[in-house]
């Protein structure tokens, strides 16, 4: 037993249940998510069309993971900054700024990442 009285897979269950309405708050609040996803479904479907390598699963994979902490991460620190303080003050806002900017950096490196993988199979594709 847990300091707290529950089990270990009891415990485990919980944080697994607390990181899916996490998950499940990002998708519902975050516009940018459902871009996100349509991206993801974009990926999934050219990489299995392409028939991409095992490593090129696994970067597309990382780079597409990468967005999604993001994005989670953004919307976290959005959501704590609004329970701070609904009212205007410059360094909040300069925070989710940075946060949002840190977003955009992963979606344009997944961008690249994108296009380098994929690249090679457009031009083969169109020969």
């Amino acid at each position: 037993m847990n300091a707290d009285g529950k089990g270990f897979w009891c415990s485990r269950g919980k944080s697994f249940a607390n990181a899916g309405r996490g998950v499940a708050l990002v998708w519902r609040s975050q516009r940018n998510a459902k871009l996100h996803f349509i991206a993801t479904i974009l990926v999934v479907v050219a990489g299995c069309g392409f028939q991409v390598t095992a490593m090129e699963w696994v970067i597309l994979v990382l780079a597409m993971g990468l967005v999604w902490s993001a994005e989670a991460f953004n919307t976290a620190l959005e959501v704590l900054a609004d329970a701070v303080s609904l009212d205007p003050h410059p360094l909040i806002g300069q925070a989710k700024d940075i946060a949002a900017g840190a977003v955009l950096m992963a979606a344009l490196t997944a961008a690249i990442v994108g296009v380098l993988v994929f690249w090679p199979y457009c031009l083969a594709f169109l020969r």
